[in-house]
């Protein structure tokens, strides 16, 4: 990672104000870097950004190589003459604090497909050609996509492992047939993709422009009823009928006394070793087009995964299963040059995690809401080491405020109120702060510290609490649906972040610029 200091924000662009119910890809997405730019900051960090299936978590996609439609940008669309703005009219106007998935969906699918309808009419040769280019180039995972949502469309949003057995078996007489009765739905969500790429290169063009570096997210499993798996079950340890033979999850933890039952299926690393591990470079390859910097979601998982057995109904039962870590990471540097990677260290970490993150000189993470347990906490400013990311929190963490302000049972984690009125003294006494503006105290401790990178979720730049959370690990339902709201990002709220920036040298000015005596 470049050693020199920056830092920026963590929103995911779904939480963008947009008028459409949905942050997405459009002005309100370029008004927020303007936002990072005139606040001096250098990096924006989103998660992971393909298309998401029940339960709407961007940690569980349909596909690792597509991307999220309800993204795609309405104005956008306008601007291209592929609707008018009588097409966007909005009969009922959605809640501006959070996302509505089920109304967003339906209203942004009628959208899209009238875009799609009037795309088929167009004589715009360049928009056609763009488009003909464009499935060329990414035939070798779009054609498989396309046909999985088609008939995920067709049987009505079922799994597929609950479509009829020949489809499901992926067998290649039921695909040809397929793909002919559903050849419209297939190129319309062929379609689809197209204007996601599109606009996406035209934003993450945007943030080069300003100086701003994209740090994409990378989770390390794929959801069970995804593309991935449907297409490729031989890469997977799964039962001949499909079904997983082992999950993936995260044995008792902080944030659940019974652990985490993520439910992901478990790689073959074996038939991975004898493929060249070629699935991943082609993963890896497609988001360094997307973004600056990958933020890998469970790196111990390079380690050692957490295989709980199908059917269990907790993560307490599980076992580390030893995965082939650092021949991994030895073909994509071969195969792609130098890792602009930053692993997430953080869980149960063994010292086997830390010498795969250090043999391939990956900075990890480092929590400032995780430090206020005691002295020798890594998390704790005074033990960070150069080469790391610090975090205020992360999107699996409540925000600062919340954190500070909560008592037990409110709060999602395992302790207790003994223990969190420990941790809140500790905290008060270890930044010298009496609490009235918690967050600014996290963000000025983040920024302070000897970390070369620092990146704050937007909820603590404003303070808010535990309301805006993002998500709440091992908590079915309501998460994901924070939403910035129109004007909450001040420009008073840019001029503090940017003085704080330049005090502590990660503005993109050089430091002589920078009127702090250097």
């Amino acid at each position: 990672m470049n050693t020199t200091r920056t830092s920026g924000l963590l929103l995911h662009p779904t939480s963008l104000p947009s008028r459409f119910g949905i942050g997405d890809l459009g002005p309100v997405a370029c008004d927020f870097i303007d936002f990072l730019s005139v606040a001096d900051q250098s990096m924006w960090q989103v998660l992971p950004l393909g298309p998401t299936g029940f339960g709407d978590s961007p940690y569980q996609c349909l596909s690792a190589f597509a991307g999220n439609h309800l993204l795609i940008s309405p104005e956008r669309l306008i601007e291209s003459g592929l609707l008018d703005s009588d097409d966007c009219q909005i009969e009922e106007q959605p809640p501006a604090n959070k996302v509505n998935f089920g109304a967003v969906i339906r209203w942004k699918e009628r959208l899209l497909h009238r875009a799609f309808d009037n795309f088929k009419k167009t004589n715009n040769s360049d928009q056609q050609e763009s488009y003909s280019q464009f499935k060329e180039n990414e035939r070798d995972w779009l054609d498989e996509y396309a046909l999985f949502r088609a008939l995920k469309e067709a049987f009505k949003g079922a799994a597929w492992i609950d479509w009829p057995d020949p489809l499901r078996q992926h067998q290649s007489d039921a695909l040809r047939s397929a793909m002919q009765e559903f050849s419209e739905a297939i190129e319309e969500n062929k379609f689809r993709q197209y204007l996601f790429f599109k606009q996406w290169h035209e934003v993450r063009s945007y943030c080069h422009e300003r100086g701003i570096e994209i740090v994409s997210d990378l989770p390390i499993f794929v959801a069970f009823d995804s593309v991935d798996v449907w297409a490729a079950r031989e890469m997977f340890k799964l039962r001949p009928d499909g079904r997983p033979v082992v999950v993936a999850g995260v044995p008792p933890d902080y944030f659940s006394a019974t652990g985490q039952l993520w439910g992901n299926p478990i790689y073959d690393w074996d038939e991975q070793k004898r493929n060249g591990f070629q699935w991943w470079v082609k993963r890896v390859r497609k988001l360094l087009e997307l973004s600056d910097l990958i933020r890998i979601d469970h790196f111990r998982g390079f380690v050692g995964t957490f295989e709980i057995e199908y059917g269990e109904r907790t993560a307490e039962n599980g076992r580390f299963v030893d995965v082939p870590g650092p021949e991994i990471f030895t073909t994509l540097r071969n195969e792609l040059g130098k890792l602009p990677i930053i692993a997430e260290d953080l869980g149960m970490i063994t010292p086997d995690v830390v010498a795969l993150r250090d043999q391939f000189g990956f900075p990890g993470m480092r929590i400032l809401q995780m430090a206020f347990r005691d002295q020798v906490n890594p998390d704790l400013p005074h033990n960070y080491v150069h080469n790391c990311v610090v975090y205020t929190g992360t999107h699996d963490h409540d925000t600062a405020r919340g954190w500070f302000d909560t008592t037990a049972g409110a709060d999602a984690s395992t302790r207790d109120q003994a223990e969190i009125e420990k941790n809140r003294a500790f905290c008060l006494q270890y930044l010298n702060t009496a609490g009235k503006e918690i967050h600014w105290d996290f963000i000025r401790a983040a920024l302070a510290s000897v970390g070369n990178a620092c990146i704050i979720p937007v909820q603590d730049l404003l303070g808010l609490g535990s309301e805006a959370r993002m998500n709440r690990p091992a908590v079915l339902g309501g998460n994901w649906t924070w939403r910035l709201q129109e004007g909450e990002l001040r420009p008073d709220i840019a001029v503090r972040l940017k003085a704080l920036t330049r005090l502590y040298c990660r503005g993109k000015a050089p430091l002589e610029k920078a009127h702090y005596g250097y």
